[in-house]
């Protein structure tokens, strides 16, 4: 039922307590989640069973049905001590973020954040939440999407409250936006609901959240707007540009905007969702053990994602964390990816092999097998046993059948030697976008594989979330426009061609996740 609320300092979240003593490692395991943290056992369990209980709320507010899991689909959490060790990490300024590709996806968060004296902070919590609306909303989204979307949606469900009696309330205001949401000058709704590409400053960035976050209320609870959201997505999917989309669904831009300054000035409403219709299940709680603890920092900055620097420094430091542990699966699979990032293929191999010696089944290690021996392949192509490279891969596969990395990387045995990929080959690369179609390269080798074979319709529909992508740089809107114009024109050749230059254009990526 809908909330009527009186007073914005209702939406102040619950803040995990500050511990004075220090934790241990624990790893929580619930249906949604796989979380770790340095916590007390008590604390983590709470911190797990919040955030499925949120994650239930949210599901039965966007009307989204709670399919099973696929295998790789677990949100995986890592709880850090404070604000700072997030920033750390991230390499620049962040209280919290989402990191998702074909080989997972993970959230960022800290365990102490704000303060309670402050109730324009933004807590915990709102952190958590706000990252994992991220999840939600990308893991199965196949449409482009205008970031003032991705960022208004996960402010609307960062703010959840969650009740003693477990219920949870939705929708409430952003009081740590206050600055994005008086500070109109900084960006015009032309320019937030247009999209430049341009790269945003602190306040322009400040903005799109905090009036992001006041468009996305808006437009979910007045009536009279009802339906103008989905017919400016569905606009841009057709290649409509995004000024023009939103001007075609919204009408009087300037006139919107107007109703937004009215709207904030009233009382806003929210979702109270009954806690007895949130049945949160289980929450297993482990310590981890002595490998584990060793190699969790390496294995959490290598899931991050690294580019040549950061791999060298985390394989050093993989090295000596791992060494005691020879035979812990999970920390010789850590010290496995943290070689194979530095492109030290036989040591990775041989980190792999230690953690099969110990569980013959660990996925994550014959990954890093079927990873190594592809490298070790393309290093001396005459030698190299590919059928041997595919059986790991596809022993990974079967004991993970919806894990879309190890069809990713069976396809990719194909490419590097040299050979046409096979049909089952390419239908796992394909299977693999829709378990994770927010992964950009995924998807554009998917699309290139799709030209190839001449399979036109199939690649313009596979493209035209990236070709009408708003808020992307002007280069890269020019080069999509020209391989999307290629594919209406049913000339393959260019738009391989176009699409090969982008690739080798926008260089090198992090290399995890």
């Amino acid at each position: 039922m809908r909330l009527l609320l009186s007073r914005l300092l209702a939406a102040l979240p619950l803040v995990l307590a500050a511990e004075p003593t220090a934790a241990a490692w624990h790893k929580a395991s619930s249906k949604h989640f796989i979380i770790y943290g340095d916590m007390r056992p008590d604390q983590l369990k709470d911190f797990g069973e919040r955030l499925e209980r949120f994650d239930l709320a949210v599901r039965r507010v966007r009307g989204m049905s709670d399919l099973p899991l696929t295998d790789s689909e677990p949100l995986t959490i890592f709880v850090l001590r404070s604000e700072n060790a997030i920033a750390k990490l991230a390499g620049r300024s962040a209280s919290g973020f989402y990191r998702a590709s074909v080989s997972g996806s993970y959230a960022f968060v800290p365990r102490i954040a704000g303060s309670k004296m402050d109730k324009l902070a933004l807590d915990a919590d709102s952190i958590f939440f706000h990252e994992y609306a991220h999840h939600l909303q990308l893991r199965s989204a196949k449409v482009a999407i205008p970031a003032w979307i991705v960022e208004g949606f996960a402010e609307f469900f960062a703010t959840a409250k969650i009740e003693k009696d477990g219920s949870v309330i939705i929708g409430l205001p952003p009081l740590y936006r206050a600055r994005g949401l008086f500070r109109l000058d900084a960006l015009t709704i032309e320019e937030m609901l247009g999209g430049s590409g341009k790269r945003l400053s602190a306040e322009e960035t400040e903005l799109l959240y905090g009036r992001g976050w006041l468009l996305t209320h808006y437009l979910t609870f007045d009536a009279s707007r009802d339906g103008q959201l989905k017919r400016y997505l569905d606009s841009i999917q057709q290649g409509v540009p995004p000024l023009q989309a939103a001007k075609d669904a919204f009408g009087d831009l300037r006139a919107l905007d107007q109703e937004l300054d009215r709207y904030m000035r009233q009382k806003f409403m929210a979702v109270q969702v009954n806690g007895r219709s949130l049945p949160v299940g289980d929450v297993a709680i482990r310590p981890l053990d002595a490998g584990e603890a060793a190699t969790i920092a390496v294995h959490m900055r290598s899931r991050r994602g690294v580019d040549q620097k950061a791999a060298i420094a985390v394989a050093n430091d993989a090295r000596k964390a791992a060494a005691p542990f020879p035979k812990d699966a999970f920390a010789q699979a850590a010290l496995a990816e943290a070689e194979f990032d530095v492109g030290n293929y036989e040591a990775a191999e041989a980190a792999a092999d230690r953690a099969l010696a110990v569980d013959p089944n660990y996925v994550r290690a014959l990954i890093y097998k079927g990873r190594a021996r592809m490298g070790l392949g393309r290093k001396t192509p005459g030698k190299a046993n590919w059928n041997e490279v595919r059986d790991w891969l596809a022993r990974a596969n079967r004991l993970e059948t919806e894990n879309g990395e190890p069809m990713m990387l069976y396809f990719q045995t194909y490419l590097a030697e040299g050979a046409r990929p096979s049909k089952n080959a390419v239908d796992g690369l394909l299977y693999a976008v829709e378990l994770a179609p927010r992964d950009y390269r995924l998807r554009v080798n998917a699309v290139r594989q799709l030209l190839v074979e001449g399979r036109l319709v199939e690649a313009k529909d596979l493209f035209a979330p990236l070709a009408f992508q708003p808020h992307t740089s002007e280069k890269f809107r020019v080069s999509n426009a020209k391989v999307m114009e290629a594919i209406l024109a049913k000339d393959s050749r260019t738009a391989v061609s176009v699409l090969d230059s982008a690739m080798q254009d926008a260089g090198p990526q992090p290399r995890k996740p």
